[in-house]
């Protein structure tokens, strides 16, 4: 497989990547962004490279880019690929001294096209900025909703795989 060279790839580069609001967000109809379903595309191409049944730390897809972190020797090191314009970048360096709670690819239950809709029509004003499915204990997942408000404050969204909102958190 081909692949792009992901040496300038930083990767923490989410937390640099904005986007999301009103005609900047991928969107080709009403439904979700297309950068939302980066995520599922990312993994599949992580476990075409590596194998099937990896574990990750975090997959996070932005309207830029998505990092996934693949848990390595024991959940101990992560691998971390950069997923861009639908192709899987070769890694970063691994990160040492990595812990946490990790997840397979079949963890992954949330529907593309709603995982966003509550967060949309209930909280109408905010700029939906990133999409993270993160490790929970038992090889469960937490998906992440990152926002922005008008006013500039910052919110972590807790979102079911249907987008119900189970919590907010502003950092």
């Amino acid at each position: 497989m081909a692949r792009a060279s992901a040496a300038l790839a930083c990767p923490l580069a989410v937390i640099a990547c904005g986007g999301g609001g009103a005609g900047g967000d991928g969107r080709t109809s009403a439904s979700a962004p297309d950068w939302v379903g980066d995520v599922q595309r990312a993994v599949a191409l992580v476990e075409a490279e590596l194998g099937e049944g990896q574990e990750f730390f975090e997959v996070t897809a932005n309207v830029q880019l998505t990092n996934v972190f693949v848990a390595v020797d024991g959940a101990t090191a992560a691998l971390p690929y950069v997923y861009l314009d639908g192709e899987l970048l070769d890694p970063a360096p691994r990160l040492e001294g990595a812990s946490g709670e990790t997840f397979t690819a079949g963890a992954i239950g949330f529907d593309p096209n709603t995982v966003l809709s509550r967060v949309e029509r209930e909280l109408p004003t905010v700029t939906v900025d990133a999409l993270s499915v993160e490790g929970g204990p038992n090889g469960a997942v937490r998906y992440i909703v990152s926002a922005r408000s008008e006013q500039g404050g910052v919110l972590d969204i807790e979102v079911a795989g249907d987008g119900a909102i189970l919590a907010v958190d502003p950092r």
